[in-house]
């Protein structure tokens, strides 16, 4: 479909339009929406924001007559900053933020460290890039199992393999973990 047969069509049929923008370019936005939110996102946000992608197109749209060619690298940019824009929006509700008594924040500033605090930092940063080492699936596997706290069964419907599959994969993928973290000479 090119743009001018999208303009033609959204004035004669807006549902029409619809359905056949759907129709064509439906797959190719689910993957898109897909790839960027199946480490964070449940199904429901998956659909969500691919209906949220049409929604923008049809409500956005200009016709510009320089552009009359094929209109899928429009959709597809608008269906990755949407899905960038509703992965962030997932991970600031995921974080949680614990709120103390004033109390309490006197014995917390009186234990804080600032050499403790680096030295955390800089082992979160150093094991999330050996889990990255690991390649796909494997890391996509740890981060959803120890970061987002998803059991077998949710993981393995988020990366489309069975439960057994990605606890195996766990299995495998901590061993090589441990093995990229002892030649980075952190022990535990």
């Amino acid at each position: 479909m090119t743009n001018k047969e999208l303009a033609d069509m959204l004035q004669s049929s807006p549902a029409e339009c619809h359905r056949a923008l759907v129709k064509e370019y439906g797959r190719y936005v689910y993957a898109i929406v897909y790839n960027k939110l199946r480490g964070c996102g449940t199904n429901e946000d998956i659909e969500e924001c691919v209906s949220d992608v049409f929604a923008d197109i049809f409500i956005k749209f200009e016709y510009n007559e320089k552009y009359t060619d094929d209109i899928k690298a429009y959709i597809g940019t608008v269906a990755k900053h949407k899905a960038i824009d509703r992965f962030r929006s997932l991970i600031a509700a995921n974080s949680h933020t614990v709120y103390a008594d004033e109390d309490d924040m006197g014995e917390l500033v009186s234990d804080f460290s600032m050499n403790e605090h680096i030295e955390s930092s800089e082992m979160r940063r150093v094991l999330l890039d050996k889990i990255d080492q690991l390649g796909e699936p494997d890391s996509t596997i740890l981060i959803q199992k120890f970061y987002y706290n998803r059991n077998s069964n949710e993981i393995a419907k988020s990366i489309s393999m069975t439960a057994v599959a990605v606890r195996a994969r766990c299995s495998r993928a901590m061993s090589k973990l441990r093995t990229l973290l002892l030649e980075a000479g952190i022990t535990g």
